[in-house]
């Protein structure tokens, strides 16, 4: 009989122990399913029996396991392929990221004011500032983000022609930023910028660009000939007249000298004859004819044949003579 109420005792024991084991271990399930550790830069909303409850910020935090639960929200991810491409992952999260996003939306068709359909890659950096606002004011942001920046875009567009599209990019950028941030903003959501990464006009328009863009550059090459060749004749002109005004200069220089010589010799004879009768201008003019005279005998013609007016040389050597007498 002892031995048996040990054995009773024993397995009432081990049944206890067993009870206890399993209570605790359900207590550490349970503790564990309430522990939620939120990471930086990120927020988790909390429903309890449905109904908004709190928001959860970075840091440790314990919940009512079933009574609460965290909500989900949509979200989207860019993924680099090993193509190198980029690839749009799209997944249900509990949890609503605070630092700004990024969105690479695909290439689409929008038509310009001249009828001009061309292919437009768009940019989209936006930032959750609200997460009550983004979890219950829309149902889908990713996509209703970027339907939203489909429609702004082609609206924007639509507006402009095909060229003002091409050199307008800031501008279009910063009015889709305005017209988006307004959008969004009952969502919770910021947006920074828009960046538009590629234009991509039909393959005839490219075309007609290239060879508009190359009549331009010929046109601009001739007009830089035309205007190089100008300044050269401007300069040549310009050199030819300085050196005229030089050589005029020179001249004008030279006819002063010679005049200076001749009055100062002038003056040198009229002190050499001062005192006689003799005339100093005419002293000086006999000397240019004995001069000219010389020039006529060097020419080494056998016959010289004199002017009329050779009889004043003869009268100005005489004068010479008597001049060199005296």
């Amino acid at each position: 009989m002892l031995v048996s109420s040990l054995i009773i005792a024993s397995a009432g024991l081990t049944a206890s122990l067993w009870v206890a084991f399993a209570v605790a271990i359900l207590v550490i399930v349970i503790i564990s399913k309430g522990l939620i550790v939120v990471r930086q830069a990120e927020v988790v909303i909390i429903e309890r029996l449905g109904k908004y409850y709190k928001t959860l910020n970075s840091g440790l935090h314990l919940v009512i396991p079933v009574f609460d639960h965290p909500t989900t929200i949509h979200w989207r991810y860019n993924k680099i392929d090993y193509q190198g491409n980029t690839i749009t992952i799209q997944r249900v999260e509990n949890r609503i990221s605070l630092r700004e996003t990024v969105y690479d939306f695909p290439r689409q068709n929008v038509i310009t004011k001249d009828n001009v359909s061309i292919n437009i890659n768009a940019l989209l950096y936006f930032q959750v500032t609200d997460p009550y606002k983004a979890v219950y004011e829309i149902s889908n942001l990713p996509e209703a983000i970027e339907k939203l920046t489909q429609t702004s875009l082609r609206n924007v567009i639509g507006e402009l022609t095909l060229d003002h599209t091409l050199t307008s990019r800031d501008s279009i950028n910063a009015k889709l930023t305005d017209i988006l941030d307004e959008a969004t903003d009952k969502w919770g959501v910021k947006v920074n910028r828009v960046e538009l990464q590629e234009i991509m006009p039909p393959e005839e328009i490219r075309t007609a660009m290239e060879k508009e863009m190359r009549a331009e550059r010929d046109k601009r090459a001739k007009i830089l000939t035309a205007d190089a060749e100008r300044e050269y004749q401007i300069r040549v002109a310009e050199g030819e007249k300085l050196a005229k005004i030089a050589r005029a200069e020179g001249e004008a220089q030279s006819k002063l000298l010679v005049a200076d010589a001749e009055r100062k010799s002038i003056e040198l004879i009229a002190e050499a004859v001062k005192g006689s009768n003799v005339d100093p201008a005419q002293y000086q003019v006999a000397l240019k004819y004995v001069q000219a005279f010389a020039q006529l005998v060097q020419k080494g013609d056998k016959t010289v044949v004199l002017p009329y007016e050779s009889s004043a040389l003869l009268g100005s050597v005489k004068t010479l003579a008597d001049i060199f007498k005296q």
